[in-house]
């Protein structure tokens, strides 16, 4: 793949976006996201999420202020997670820690279980293990592109469950491979059950782009029997995890990932064993999804205001 670049000048910085595949991924440099960055950087870095729909970073210097003031830059902030316990004093922070049975090794689009998924995801590595711990990312904007045009029309009028009390919080379904640390992960994730009614298809709301609303946290679509939904939702999915659609990131500590929560799904590969993994998460919070004939999402189950206060529109 012959990888394309483009570069743009600022009195702070020289930034640099760097494509790294067909569909989705760019890498951005000539940017310290824990200094002082201008406004026409964090316009330029926006731009480059809504292009490349994930964007990373090498070697950032974070704690936990620097990072919540440079994901405050991109909106307000939601609380680290609508149900698991965040580090002491820092309630906007979820850690993503292999040693507290955080993996987060299945297909999925952050929180969709609740009426207002996060807009973009930042997070930065912290511990990254010598061998494996890579994550992919999938286009949900190209995978609905792709379509046949009789299964995207039969999308765009689809409304799917999705909960938290589900596939990606229930593992591999083989206890004889969990862990303590996984269970009791697994116990305080679903301490309080989620449920929400979304559009099959979303409406970007900022590029007006269709993309795809799945992952495993998708349950059912209404209308359907128990054996039709799983099959309409496998269907779907299986575009959206086409490696035409996938970047994938060979981490480094230090490393940033910013995606667009809206427009992707990811998968962070547990082929490390017993190495340590951890990530530290920041989310910002993102409007209610709207469907191609209007329709807003709707909550079943569960009230998660307090998540997203800081969300508007």
């Amino acid at each position: 793949m012959t990888q394309t670049s483009s570069e743009t000048t600022s009195t702070q910085t020289r930034l640099g976006v760097t494509r790294l595949a067909g569909n989705i991924g760019a890498e951005i440099s000539g940017v310290d996201s824990g200094g002082a960055v201008s406004g026409e950087t964090v316009a330029h870095i926006r731009r480059a999420l809504l292009d490349h729909k994930v964007v990373f970073l090498r070697d950032q210097s974070l704690d936990y202020a620097r990072q919540v003031a440079f994901a405050e830059r991109l909106g307000p902030l939601t609380l680290g997670h609508p149900t698991l316990v965040s580090p002491p004093g820092q309630p906007l922070l979820e850690e993503i820690d292999s040693r507290k049975g955080g993996r987060a090794n299945h297909w999925h689009t952050d929180v969709t279980f609740v009426d207002r998924p996060p807009a973009f995801t930042v997070l930065h590595a912290v511990v990254i293990p010598p061998v494996g711990g890579d994550t992919i990312w999938a286009n949900t904007v190209t995978a609905y592109e792709s379509l046949p045009a009789e299964l995207r029309d039969l999308a765009d009028r689809l409304r799917i469950v999705h909960s938290n009390d589900h596939d990606y919080a229930a593992g591999d379904g083989r206890p004889e491979r969990a862990d303590a640390a996984y269970l009791e992960r697994r116990k305080e994730f679903v301490s309080t059950v989620y449920e929400t009614e979304h559009p099959a298809v979303r409406v970007h709301p900022e590029t007006a782009e269709h993309s795809l609303v799945l992952g495993g946290f998708a349950r059912s679509v209404l209308g359907f029997s128990p054996q039709a939904s799983r099959d309409l939702i496998r269907l779907l999915q299986e575009h959206v995890t086409r490696p035409e659609q996938t970047v994938r990131w060979h981490w480094r500590e230090g490393d940033l990932a910013i995606w667009d929560n809206r427009a992707t799904q990811h998968y962070a590969i547990f082929d490390y064993g017993s190495a340590h993994r951890r990530g530290e998460r920041v989310t910002v919070a993102g409007p209610v999804p709207v469907g191609v004939d209007g329709r807003p999402s709707v909550p079943i189950k569960g009230q998660a205001s307090a998540y997203y206060a800081g969300a508007t529109g």
